[in-house]
């Protein structure tokens, strides 16, 4: 993962600034069975919901997830609801 930075403590990562929770790097092996279980509770959930899987319209309109929102058709609007800033590079 490029631009991904730990902190001194290791308890979090950096990306583009912001710090998120890291993992735990070395969970006990009793929670092994407990952890598959829950990752694959939040993947079902996701997909429900939409947010993983295919697209939930049926428009045929293009899926720009992932994408850098200046690289797709919104990034006028963006742009105007952020002030002008630009997007993360």
């Amino acid at each position: 993962m490029s631009g991904v930075k730990t902190a001194p403590d290791l308890r979090n990562i950096v990306i583009r600034g912001r710090l998120w929770r890291r993992a735990e790097p070395d969970p006990p092996p009793d929670r092994g069975a407990a952890l598959a279980s829950a990752r694959a509770a939040v993947d079902a959930a996701k997909t429900a919901l939409g947010e993983r899987g295919p697209a939930w319209w049926s428009d045929d309109a293009p899926d720009f997830n992932r994408r850098l929102v200046c690289n797709t058709p919104y990034a006028a609007c963006y742009a105007a609801l952020s002030g002008g800033e630009p997007g993360p590079r």
